[in-house]
């Protein structure tokens, strides 16, 4: 067992991989041979990623707010807190927070075996964003 009291700064999110104000607070990078990484996503209204993929996948679990999510083609999908948003290998998608709520979720991923873990794409369009249903 090991024990690590949390020394890693929150981060703000990058403005080439999000729109709007982001937030990251690392919670899991195991050393290797391990290739899971876990981190808590803070996202303020509006916000969200750039569209994106993941080589192995990923899992977002909603545990505060309102958010959105799409993939490529889908519709836009309202998120709350409790749901688990399982994105495919190679699934090209984004996830944010609603217009006027935030949204956190954990975001667990695994890097592939060049200890890739995500690629960025092109930002999500304001005409993309604006196609979510209400989430009231």
């Amino acid at each position: 067992m090991q024990i690590t009291r949390s020394s890693i700064a929150t981060l703000k999110g990058p403005a080439d991989w999000f729109t709007g104000d982001v937030y990251i607070d690392a919670i899991a990078a195991a050393p290797a041979p391990s290739r899971v990484t876990a981190n808590l996503v803070h996202f303020m209204p509006g916000a969200r990623t750039h569209w994106h993929r993941h080589p192995l996948g990923q899992t977002v679990f909603v545990t505060e707010g309102v958010g959105l999510c799409q993939r490529r083609g889908g519709p836009v999908e309202v998120i709350r807190p409790g749901d688990r948003v399982l994105f495919e290998a190679g699934e090209e998608h984004w996830h944010g927070a609603a217009p006027d709520r935030l949204m956190v979720h954990l975001a667990i991923n695994e890097g592939d075996a060049d200890h890739d873990v995500v690629h960025w794409l092109a930002p999500v369009t304001d005409a993309e964003y604006a196609a979510a249903p209400t989430t009231s």
